[in-house]
């Protein structure tokens, strides 16, 4: 059956994006504002102040931060055992080495510098595991999957000059998924959802003929289990559910990291209770100077509000650094910042070409 024309117009990823502001182009969603940005550069007589807002960070965090070397700021409580190699490792010696540790599938791989979940892969089996690793060119690292049901991000803010910190955004996720009905397949499903059309290249890539599967009614299928607005999650501001209690665990455990004061974790968690009250729940990631504040991607914000959350953010990253320059911590200084972003333009290259071949047909997904 064919779409009517004004379906099909709707249909094409660049109307999609287009009338979706949360989908346009990082340097057009912020080049509006980016003359306040230019007004804290003057302020602080620097265009890489940020440097000093999380010292034992490289590059704040800013970019090109290896995840294996914040991960070793996380007290052992709060995270999942992660496993470091370089590019190129035998597969013999990874697959030893998780054996060592006692790990079991699923696992998932993450590019030890990562940028917008590209190349993030759940694998669960050896012959999986080797069919991946094979393809990075880049180092990387090995995690359990956490398997609490639930994600969030939780952006965390706290003054050199204060004992405590605070939340100031949190960020619930739903995973891409599709519910079948009996009929279609998922291919078919996933075009009911202009959100979800914006995956379906890169999930042919990844999914290959499981595509075609034909899903019982109201049966469910996680297609991405990453929290990561660029692969399809959607994001809930839910800010409001932050309490007293969720905040003094999240302040405790950022404060037992070594020189963190902005910033984003990225939690797996069971649920909002049991967070308040301290339990199951894992930080999968923690980001620096160069996180969003990413509950401004709820779809039911407005271009305005994001604009706001990014300034107020931009302000308190700004008043961070300028206390923490005042006890002794530089800024990264100009040539610094230079290179950092030079390396980063290289790496995202060398990243982009990393790809997965398509699984056959009823590989799991």
């Amino acid at each position: 059956m064919k779409l009517p024309l004004l379906n099909k117009i709707k249909s094409q990823p660049f109307i999609i994006r287009l009338m979706h502001w949360e989908y346009w182009p990082f340097q057009l969603l912020y080049s509006p504002i980016f003359p306040v940005w230019i007004w804290y550069c003057i302020k602080a007589r620097s265009f890489f102040f940020f440097g000093a807002s999380n010292p034992t960070i490289k590059n704040a965090g800013l970019l090109m931060e290896p995840k294996s070397e914040i991960d070793g700021l996380i007290p052992e409580r709060y995270k999942p055992l992660t496993l470091f190699f370089q590019a190129g490792t035998a597969f013999d010696k990874i697959r030893g080495v998780i054996r060592i540790n006692k790990l079991s599938y699923p696992l998932v791989i993450k590019p030890d510098i990562g940028m917008q979940g590209k190349a993030v892969v759940k694998v669960h089996s050896d012959s999986e595991l080797q069919n991946t690793v094979i393809k990075f060119t880049v180092n990387f690292i090995i995690q359990p999957f956490i398997p609490y049901p639930n994600e969030v991000g939780i952006f965390y803010v706290r003054y050199p000059d204060e004992q405590q910190g605070k939340i100031t955004g949190i960020v619930e996720k739903e995973f891409l998924s599709v519910t079948g009905d009996g009929i279609s397949s998922i291919e078919a499903l996933l075009y009911r959802n202009p959100r979800f059309i914006l995956q379906i290249p890169a999930l042919k890539k990844i999914l290959g003929e499981n595509l075609n599967d034909i899903l019982q009614k109201g049966e469910q299928r996680v297609l991405v289990p990453y929290g990561n607005h660029a692969r399809g999650s959607l994001f809930l501001d839910s800010t409001y559910k932050n309490t007293a209690q969720i905040e003094a665990v999240i302040d405790q455990a950022c404060r037992s990291i070594d020189g963190f004061y902005y910033g984003r974790l990225d939690i797996r968690f069971n649920s909002f209770d049991e967070l308040g009250k301290d339990q199951n729940w894992s930080i999968i990631e923690l980001n620096g100077a160069g996180s969003e504040p990413t509950h401004i991607y709820d779809p039911g914000h407005s271009l305005f509000f994001a604009w706001k959350e990014i300034i107020r953010h931009w302000r308190m990253l700004y008043e961070v650094s300028i206390q923490n320059k005042r006890k002794g911590f530089p800024y990264l200084k100009f040539k610094e910042g230079l290179a950092m972003f030079k390396e980063n333009s290289t790496y995202l290259r060398k990243l982009n070409k990393i790809s997965f071949k398509k699984p056959e047909k009823n590989d799991t997904l």
